[in-house]
């Protein structure tokens, strides 16, 4: 059989392409004196000699025999060498020659009957190349439509022998930053994130940065993700040293695909003073992202961990005890399971496939986490959630940047638990982005929530793209959905200073909010922020400033299923309603090694659940309003109020830009202080030193 495909390929080949008196091969300086039917062997073999001149050989002492480069090219009417395709084996020969093509010189452009034409030419070249060496010929052709048929036929027979090589012949090591300039999803990372954003705002920019996570592709429209990757990159010659500092652990690409593997870590060891706790977690993870075509990406991320946190979050944990017998939810992660000794074991697994379809859509199924909003806490929706099934459809266009996002939620207290499995719930999240001006963004949204009653399911009235369901829940009954609406902003002031906020209206009731006597049917939220780029004139320091109110009983609702949480997690703000904050954070970054500082204060308002007074005040968001304290009256962190405050700093230094590898210490204060003790909040203090090794491809939540 291989015989009768050399016979065909040589057959045609030869059949093809001998000179005819009427064309002309290209002329190089050496042949100008040959004859007319010498130019072609003299332009073959100065042309091999020209190349072997400037080509390096990469490969030493290579064991694979029968090397060579393919290269397709032309020469054009001006006589230069345009370079249309090279194929080799090994992606180092492939370099090697196109950089020795590129030192070409032009010579005397081909001919045919007397006036100037283009010559394609297709040749084999053995590697490495030696004093006597040739080339093999495939093709030459010119413009005559004949001879473009014959062409054809040669490259069809080439199409068809390249069919039937060999398993070894496949090409896999052309892996280039791919994932840089793909749609992958960028993980969400705070100290990542804000980097992009310091160019994504600047004065001008047409980049909407509210709805995260960005996906590679996106933000290299305004941040050069390559000259960063390139700026970090430290020499290393060996495989085991590249993989350390500088690339993925598993990098594989070919025509029309790529893939990236690395296996990562987060194993963190630290002390909590009060509770006299030695804490530590141990998570071991694998990370996966990838492409087929222009159109399709996809990634996933894979974690088994077991941990044991300081005392003040190990109880954040037990409080979100799920039915059924787990000991908690660890916020942000999931379900944990007993592991003994105060150590929780808890799995995490993301992941997605993204399609885009044309330049202005992407369609996304994934199980993951999602943030909307320019500030360090969202009112509108984070990653405080533990990740969750869900459908997105994003469309950009003109000044527009329009997301839907269909979610399926939990509900799992052992109250609402039916038949041993958990109750669910659906969401449906509209969210439209325009900027108005350069400077000024303003955006829109609304979450619909509903329960799968009566198997109800995912109710279809519901997926209408088309933003604004409240006439829709008018139509289901009022138990029947819970609806979020709400207004975003942003402006920026200078390419340096943007100022932000969020306005949350739960269940929008005019007329309680008109009245102003402290209704509970009031139920809104708004946060207002600045950030600062290169602050104080310092390169790469951000500070930002924020604060944070959210009126008692925002998020809950009278059909408790229906609250605006998913597996006892708030899917806003962690600490879900009845409280103020202030925030104020900076963060620096100097090549690879990055500091953090962080201080939060504020006030709580938790249910006081003493001397007989069991009434919701509206701050456990899992709370029911039957039970509310008050028809009116209601104000800002009411009930069990309690001062907190939470210091943070950290410095750490990223080991792999690529797989986001850092190593990092850290030191927490966190102290709070309500009227009454119970289980919801004591009063305590607490120090946590910790120093971890870490991949950072998800935030952690410990200011709570």
């Amino acid at each position: 059989m291989k015989f009768l495909y050399t016979f065909l390929f040589l057959t045609l080949s030869s059949a093809v392409f001998a000179q005819s008196d009427i064309e002309r091969f290209p002329v190089f300086e050496e042949c100008k004196d040959k004859a007319i039917d010498q130019l072609e062997d003299c332009f073959y073999s100065t042309l091999y000699g020209q190349l072997k001149e400037t080509y390096q050989h990469p490969v030493k002492n290579d064991s694979i025999p029968n090397q060579s480069v393919t290269m397709r090219f032309e020469v054009d009417r001006e006589g230069s060498f345009v370079l249309i395709r090279t194929d080799a084996l090994k992606a180092s020969l492939k370099e090697e020659m196109i950089k020795a093509f590129e030192k070409l010189p032009k010579v005397e452009a081909p001919t045919f009957n007397g006036d100037p034409t283009y010559m394609q030419f297709i040749l084999n070249i053995p590697v490495p190349m030696k004093e006597s060496g040739s080339f093999q010929v495939y093709s030459n052709s010119n413009n005559d439509a004949k001879k473009q048929q014959r062409k054809k036929q040669v490259e069809d027979s080439l199409a068809f022998a390249k069919a039937n090589e060999d398993y070894s012949s496949i090409i896999s090591d052309q892996y280039d930053r791919n994932q840089l300039r793909s749609d992958a999803i960028i993980p969400l990372s705070y100290q990542r994130y804000h980097r992009y954003e310091a160019a994504m705002n600047r004065v001008g920019n047409n980049a909407h940065t509210a709805v995260k996570p960005y996906t590679f592709n996106y933000v290299d429209q305004y941040f050069d993700l390559e000259a960063e990757r390139e700026s970090l990159l430290k020499d290393q010659k060996t495989w085991l040293g590249r993989k350390w500092y500088n690339e993925h652990f598993f990098e594989v690409a070919g025509k029309d695909y790529w893939f990236v593997v690395d296996p990562g870590v987060d194993l963190q060891v630290g002390k909590d003073s009060r509770d006299d706790v030695n804490t530590y977690n141990n998570t071991r993870l694998v990370n996966v992202s990838g492409g087929i075509g222009s159109q399709i990406t996809f990634g996933t991320n894979i974690q088994e961990s077991q941990a044991r946190f300081p005392g003040y979050f190990e109880r954040e944990v037990r409080l979100r005890a799920p039915d059924g017998g787990n000991p908690g939810i660890v916020p942000g992660r999931g379900i944990a399971e007993d592991g003994g000794e105060n150590i929780f074991d808890y799995p995490v697994a993301t992941g997605y496939i993204n399609y885009k379809p044309s330049k202005y859509f992407d369609l996304q199924l994934g199980h993951g986490q999602h943030f909307i909003g320019d500030g360090y806490r969202s009112l509108v929706l984070s990653d405080n959630s533990q990740p969750f099934p869900y459908f997105k459809l994003n469309a950009k266009f003109w000044k527009l940047d329009y997301t839907v996002l269909y979610t399926s939620l939990r509900d799992v207290r052992s109250e609402v638990t039916a038949d041993d499995s958990f109750r669910t719930k659906y969401m449906t999240h509209h969210y439209l982005s325009w900027n108005a001006t350069k400077r000024w963004n303003i955006g829109l949204f609304e979450s619909v929530l509903w329960q799968d009653d009566n198997q109800r399911g995912f109710d279809f009235n519901y997926v209408n793209p088309v933003i604004f369901y409240q006439s829709i829940e008018l139509q289901t009954g009022s138990r029947g959905g819970n609806a979020l609406l709400g207004i975003t902003t942003k402006y920026k002031f200078s390419d340096r200073l943007t100022g932000y906020g969020q306005l949350t209206l739960d269940e929008f009731s005019g007329a309680s909010v008109a009245s102003g006597n402290g209704s509970y049917q009031n139920k809104s939220a708004y946060q207002l922020g600045m950030k600062w780029q290169n602050a104080f004139k310092v390169p790469n320091l951000m500070m930002q400033l924020e604060y944070n109110r959210v009126r008692p009983y925002t998020y809950s609702h009278n059909t408790v299923v229906l609250n605006y949480g998913n597996s006892n997690q708030a899917l806003a703000h962690p600490w879900g309603a009845n409280f103020y904050e202030a925030i104020l954070i900076g963060r620096y970054t100097k090549d690879r090694w990055y500091g953090i500082a962080k201080a939060i204060y504020g006030e709580r308002g938790y249910d006081i659940l003493q001397n007989g007074d069991n009434a919701f005040y509206g701050g456990n968001i899992y709370g029911s309003e039957d039970d509310r304290v008050s028809d009116n009256g209601n104000e800002t962190v009411q009930g069990n109020i309690s001062n907190f405050f939470y210091g943070h700093l950290e410095a750490g230094y990223v080991i792999n830009p690529a797989s986001r590898l850092k190593v990092f210490g850290q030191v927490i204060y966190r102290s709070q202080n309500p009227r009454f003790n119970n289980d919801f909040v004591r009063s305590e203090s607490t120090m946590w030193l910790n120093i971890g090794l870490r991949t950072d491809i998800m935030n952690w939540s410990f200011d709570r």
